[in-house]
């Protein structure tokens, strides 16, 4: 689904229960669907009022977390790791060649809307750095044809010139509840969840 309007969201909190301890879950689903990578305002204000949390608290998690974002971006936002392990094992060199294959910088969208590049902090992938995730899909690009090649799924819209590169994929982890805290409405995660070793914004800093 690429585009939303009233119903649209309203159907994705639906599906949540309108549970506020879907917020997460429910926000990353309204800016998959929007088409643009983001979370538009009106649809923040109305996640608010469906799940009877103020509008304060969806502002907070939305700044929060690295993987939203409050303004439009490419189809697709690939982050590029700048941890140290990634940075030592060749970030530097990853983001080069994909500035190099996308045509953008860093920060920028490529002329037809696909790609987004940004830089991101751990992403919890040290093992097969340097790290790039695309949405929720991990990917392994090593060389400069690697890179071309990724660029070429995104501009001729063919994910399966970029499968080969495809080594994880993070959805269904994204996707539990939360449990939302005093101290901030990033929250925690349910007992006996073991993500606590992964992506930067799971856990608040000072507060794991």
């Amino acid at each position: 689904m690429i585009g939303l309007d009233e119903k649209a969201v309203r159907d994705i909190l639906d599906g949540h229960r309108n549970d506020p301890q879907q917020i997460i879950a429910a926000l990353l689903d309204i800016q998959e669907a929007s088409g643009t990578s983001h979370v538009e305002r009106r649809w923040a204000a109305l996640t608010a009022g469906a799940l009877n949390v103020p509008d304060s608290r969806v502002h907070e998690v939305l700044s929060f977390y690295s993987m939203f974002s409050e303004k439009p971006r490419g189809r697709h936002v690939a982050e590029v790791c700048q941890s140290s392990p990634c940075l030592f094992s060749g970030g530097r060199e990853l983001m080069g060649w994909l500035r190099e294959a996308l045509g953008i910088e860093e920060g920028e969208t490529t002329p037809d809307g696909e790609v987004t590049l940004e830089v991101s902090g751990c992403c919890g992938r040290c093992a097969g750095s340097p790290a790039l995730m695309v949405g929720e899909e991990a990917y392994t690009v090593g060389s400069e044809e690697d890179a071309r090649t990724l660029a070429a799924s995104f501009r001729e819209k063919n994910p399966g010139m970029r499968r080969p590169l495809l080594c994880e994929k993070w959805r269904s982890s994204w996707r539990a509840p939360t449990v939302l805290t005093p101290w901030t409405s990033a929250g925690t995660f349910p007992e006996g969840d073991t993500r606590g070793s992964g992506r930067p914004w799971e856990w608040p800093p000072g507060k794991s």
